[in-house]
């Protein structure tokens, strides 16, 4: 008889520190299954690891961190500025929830034009992989569809694609709404097209007056001619260019500019991102980072300028509502990063003064609503206690939902939902097979055996409710599961709808009451339990539909063992279609080339299955 596995030795830190050296570097704090719990950068690594083991450790939270390492891993560097790059990239990499994280996981969007004989306008996020010209980056995807609005009502620019593009016989809805001068049917000259795109272009990167003096130009030529009409459309366009142009322009000056401001309160920070590219205001986004503990608005200033730059490009000029703490060392990563030199400024006069009081105030107002939406949750989560008798508020709640169409392409969903709303990284979608069509029950007990073995075998965590969808069948299949992997601490609830699906008509079905529970429609908890309810719902049948649209696509003779591409493609060229097919006889079949009997058989059986 072997002897059990011994468990892990607690993590001797000091003796730990003692092998460090003094040198910059990085180190990451791992607990007993090899998740990083902490990432952090340090000038001298052993003077700066050897303060967790201190008998007096800042604050309850890095107190509970320290007893959870079993493992630092160290990373040494040549420099600082090293350093923080490579623990930017760490936080970015694992996400550890003892760091303050930068939720900004999305690449910002741009506008593309492709490079093409009629180059197409068009809305791009992600890898620039495609050959073309990109613009931007946009803080937001509102910024980037009204100026592609715009671009299009004035240079009348196509937005198809290629594809699409290849094969109009005739112009498009959008060349009759005066929004593309219709280059597909060939009603503008190759020349005349590669002129607006190239005045497009002009616009896009900062030179407008140049724009606006070859429009007039154009508006006077057609005056002379007599061409009143274009006249008056080009007088249109450079009266939208010029509201435009005096719109984004930030007082007259050129270059690429980020304004970052940082506000703070609550237990939470806002930070404000104003991009200005090519002297022209592309508009603002508000983050909202993840923060493990009090910070200062210069930590956190630090900490969002190393991760926030890791995605996207630098620009010459950052201006700041707070110095960063060690801008030395920031500045020096930021150098690295753009391989040039990156100015700094946090204490600015004039125009640059009225453009970060801008940024402090849009920070301060989304963080005031931001504070107010988390206090209306709140409530809700004091209500939901009250009404299903839980012993604290819920930190986290799971909802699952059916979706299919007469028992086809069955799937269920797994929505998250914690003290902040939603958690749609640890949403969940489950294809259900193998059950009799329909059977709602038993897609259920499937999908719940599926999630809560997973949280049995360690991966993920534990809900403190469990709503379900349903009524007493459905609650019932959640209490066996959990009774069959021995999983307790969990409150059940299944939702089940009113009368006549009614909204505020919802009866409660909690498994460890007698009867149902039925909340007043007014409730702060029947508000929250009806949001996560819909959010599973919606995103059910999102799942469900795109399943059976893919399933749609596939045509019935790929699912036929032994027809390839070849013999598919025969055999619908021989009946002209699929429905000549399904009409034909077994001996029909079989006459087609490279078709014997027994796969003329199972063709014409799979055509033919109830």
């Amino acid at each position: 008889m072997t002897d059990p596995t011994p468990e892990p030795q607690s993590f001797d830190g000091k003796a730990f520190v003692r092998r460090l050296s003094h040198a910059p570097g990085v180190y990451r704090m791992l607990d007993k299954r090899g998740t990083t719990l902490y990432v952090g950068k340090a000038r001298d690594l052993k003077k700066r690891v050897s303060s967790y083991f201190q008998k007096q450790v800042s604050g309850p939270r890095i107190q509970s961190m320290v007893t959870q390492i079993t493992d630092i891993q160290v990373t040494v560097t040549a420099t600082e500025a090293e350093a923080l790059l490579l623990e930017s990239n760490l936080i970015k990499q694992y996400r550890p929830r003892y760091n303050v994280l930068l939720r900004d996981d999305k690449s910002y969007p741009m506008i593309f034009i492709s490079d093409h004989t009629y180059p197409r306008i068009s809305f791009h996020r992600g890898p620039r992989r495609r050959q073309g010209q990109y613009f931007g980056p946009y803080p937001s995807a509102g910024a980037v569809r009204e100026t592609l609005h715009l671009l299009q009502k004035i240079f009348l620019l196509r937005p198809c694609t290629d594809s699409y593009f290849s094969h109009r016989s005739r112009p498009c809805l959008q060349y009759q709404i005066q929004r593309c001068s219709g280059p597909c049917v060939g009603l503008v000259a190759p020349e005349d097209y590669a002129s607006d795109v190239a005045h497009a272009v002009d616009f896009l990167q900062g030179r407008s007056d140049q724009v606006i003096a070859a429009r007039v130009e154009k508006m006077e030529a057609a005056a002379a001619q007599l061409d009143f009409e274009q006249a008056a459309r080009l007088r249109d366009q450079i009266s939208q260019l010029r509201q435009v142009s005096e719109r984004q322009y930030v007082s007259g000056q050129s270059g690429d500019v980020d304004i970052i401001a940082v506000c703070t309160g609550g237990g939470q920070a806002c930070v404000q991102v104003f991009s200005i590219r090519a002297g022209l205001n592309l508009g603002n986004k508000s983050l909202f980072p993840r923060l493990p503990e009090e910070a200062s608005p210069e930590a956190l200033m630090t900490t969002v300028i190393s991760q926030y730059y890791l995605g996207h490009d630098v620009p010459k000029e950052i201006i700041l509502s707070h110095a960063p703490e060690d801008e030395a060392t920031l500045g020096a990563m930021l150098e690295l990063r753009a391989g040039r030199k990156v100015q700094m400024s946090h204490k600015v006069r004039g125009e640059r003064a009225r453009w970060l009081e801008m940024a402090v105030r849009n920070a301060q107002m989304s963080l005031d609503s931001h504070l107010a939406t988390r206090a209306g949750m709140q409530q809700r989560l004091e209500g939901l206690k009250k009404a299903l008798n839980l012993p604290a508020p819920p930190m986290r709640m799971e909802c699952f939902d059916i979706s299919h169409s007469h028992g086809e392409a069955t799937v269920a969903s797994c929505v998250v939902f914690n003290a902040e709303g939603p958690v749609k990284s640890d949403y969940r979608r489950f294809n259900i097979t193998d059950i009799t069509p329909g059977d709602d029950y038993a897609a259920m007990h499937q999908a719940l055996m599926r999630r809560f073995r997973r949280l049995k075998n360690g991966e993920g965590r534990s809900p403190d409710v469990l709503f379900i969808d349903g009524g007493k069948g459905q609650v019932s299949q959640a209490r066996e599961v959990l009774e069959t992997l021995q999983i307790t601490d969990i409150k059940i609830v299944g939702v089940a709808k009113g009368e006549g699906r009614r909204a505020g008509l919802e009866t409660l079905v909690l498994s460890d009451a007698q009867g149902p529970t039925i909340l007043p429609h007014d409730s702060a908890a029947l508000h929250l339990i009806q949001q996560i309810r819909d959010e599973a719902h919606r995103f059910a049948i999102t799942g469900h539909r795109q399943r059976r649209a893919k399933a749609r696509k596939t045509s019935v003779l790929e699912q036929i063992a032994g027809m390839g591409p070849r013999r598919r493609q025969q055999l619908l060229q021989h009946f002209g279609g699929l429905q000549g097919v399904a009409r034909a006889g077994v001996e029909e079949i079989s006459k087609v080339p490279g078709i014997s009997r027994k796969l003329a058989q199972d063709i014409f059986d799979a055509l033919h299955d109830d």
